[in-house]
C-alpha cells in the first residue's frame, strides 16, 4: 500500500510502498477512505515535539474495515468508522474513571511492527495510527462505527478537531447556557469550541483571531462577536458590560495568546487551554492574583473526550442542523498531494484539507 513517510523533519513527505503489520486479536483493519490534516501532524513532522523516524503521521480519518482480530466485538468487517488515536484499555485507573484520553496501559501494538518499508526497516505508525496511507491498523478502542451516509471528508474531521473543539467545551469545560466565552484561535479546533459554546446555549460566544477573514466564517459558526488582539478590551465591554469573561478556550498552541487569554477572564472565570505550543514553554501566573479573583486554569486533552459516547452525539447534532461539518472542509487532495495540501495548511489559509484515498 501507499504511505506518506517522513524520513527527515521539516522536509516533504515521500509517498511509498510499505507493508501492514499482522493484525493482533484485538486489532481492527481499516482501509481509509479520507485523512484530514491536522496542525498537530505538521508540528511534530516539523520535529517540533520530536519522535522517531521513518514514520507514518495522520490521525483524523475514515473508512471501512476490511478485518478483526479474534477478539475484537462490536465491529465488523464493512463497517463505516472513524479512526481515532484515542486508544483505552478500559480497566486502568485513568479508564475507570472515564478519562479514556488519559489511559497508561501497555498495548501488544506497542512492541508490534506496524509498518515496513520496501528495504524491510521498520516505520512508525505515528501517534497510534499513521493514517497518512491507504490502510492502518489500529486498536479495537480507537473506532467507532458510523452511519454509511456521512460523507468521509465530513466523518474524518470528527476524529480530531471536531471532537476536541466541541469536547474542549462540553466535557471539560464549566460552558453553560449562562456563560460568557472568548475563544482564541478561529481555526479549525476554535470553531468547532465555538460551535460547542453554541450548542449548550451560551449567550455571548467571542471569536479572536488576528485575520479578519477567520472572524467573517467564525461568526456562520455561532460567534455572536469579534474581536483581534487590539479590539478585544473594547469588545468584552461592548458584549458584556464587565472588564472580563466567564471563560476563555485557548486552541492555538501560542505562549503569548495563552498569557493574554488569562488577563481576559473575571474574577471565578475559567480559561482552559487546548492549544499546545512547544515543550518546555513558560507561562507566568501571580498565585496571589489566582487565589484572590478565584480563576480556574484547566487543560484539555482530544477535548476530554469518550469516543463511543461522543461521536454519536455529534452525528446527532449533525443531522440536526446544530453542527456543521462540511463546512469546516476547505479542499480535498489525493494522497499524492499531500505536501501540497500540507502547505495549505501551514500557511493558515484554510480550516481542514482533506485527504481522499481514492482521488
Amino acid at each position: 500500500m501507499k504511505a506518506a513517510v517522513c524520513r527527515t523533519f521539516g522536509e516533504p513527505l515521500e509517498i511509498e510502498e510499505v507493508e501492514l503489520g499482522e493484525l493482533g486479536p484485538n486489532d481492527v483493519h481499516v482501509d481509509i477512505a479520507a485523512c484530514a490534516i491536522c496542525h498537530s501532524d505538521i508540528h511534530y513532522a516539523e520535529g517540533a515535539w520530536g519522535g522517531q523516524l521513518p514514520a507514518v503521521y495522520g490521525h483524523e480519518a475514515a473508512g471501512v474495515v476490511v478485518a478483526v482480530g479474534d477478539d475484537v466485538a462490536g465491529i465488523e468487517v464493512g463497517n463505516h468508522v472513524v479512526v481515532t488515536l484515542i486508544r483505552s484499555c478500559g480497566d486502568c485507573h485513568h479508564c475507570n474513571r472515564g478519562d479514556l484520553v488519559f489511559c497508561d496501559n501497555q498495548f501488544p501494538a506497542d512492541a508490534a511492527t506496524r509498518l515496513v518499508d520496501g528495504t524491510g526497516e521498520d516505520v512508525l505508525a505515528a501517534l497510534n495510527c499513521g493514517s497518512f496511507a491507504e490502510e492502518v491498523i489500529v486498536d479495537r478502542s480507537q473506532v467507532v462505527s458510523i452511519p454509511d451516509d456521512i460523507s468521509w471528508p465530513a466523518a474524518s474531521l470528527l476524529a480530531c478537531g471536531v471532537i476536541t473543539g466541541v469536547g474542549a467545551v462540553i466535557n471539560t469545560s464549566s460552558i453553560d447556557d449562562t456563560s460568557t466565552v472568548i475563544v482564541v484561535g478561529a481555526g479549525g479546533v476554535g470553531l468547532n469550541a465555538i460551535q460547542g459554546a453554541a450548542i449548550v446555549g451560551a449567550p455571548v460566544i467571542i471569536a479572536l483571531d488576528l485575520a479578519e477573514e477567520k472572524l467573517e466564517i467564525a461568526k456562520e459558526f455561532g460567534a455572536t462577536h469579534s474581536a483581534t488582539p487590539d479590539t478585544i478590551k473594547e469588545v468584552i465591554r461592548e458584549a458584556t458590560g464587565r472588564k472580563g469573561v466567564s471563560h476563555c478556550v485557548v486552541t492555538v498552541g501560542s505562549a503569548p495568546a495563552i498569557q493574554a487569554a488569562s488577563r481576559y477572564i473575571d474574577a471565578m472565570g475559567e480559561l482552559v487551554i487546548v492549544g499546545m505550543p512547544e515543550n518546555g514553554t513558560q507561562l507566568v501566573l501571580d498565585p496571589s492574583i489566582v487565589a484572590a479573583v478565584g480563576h480556574s486554569v484547566v487543560g484539555s486533552k482530544m477535548g476530554s473526550s469518550d469516543i463511543n459516547r461522543d461521536i454519536p452525539q455529534l452525528i446527532t447534532w449533525y443531522r440536526e442542523g446544530k453542527l456543521k461539518l462540511d463546512e469546516l472542509v476547505s479542499a480535498t487532495f489525493s494522497l499524492e498531494e499531500i505536501n501540497d495540501a500540507i502547505a495549505d495548511v501551514a500557511n493558515g489559509a484554510t480550516i481542514r484539507n482533506v485527504l481522499l484515498m481514492d482521488s
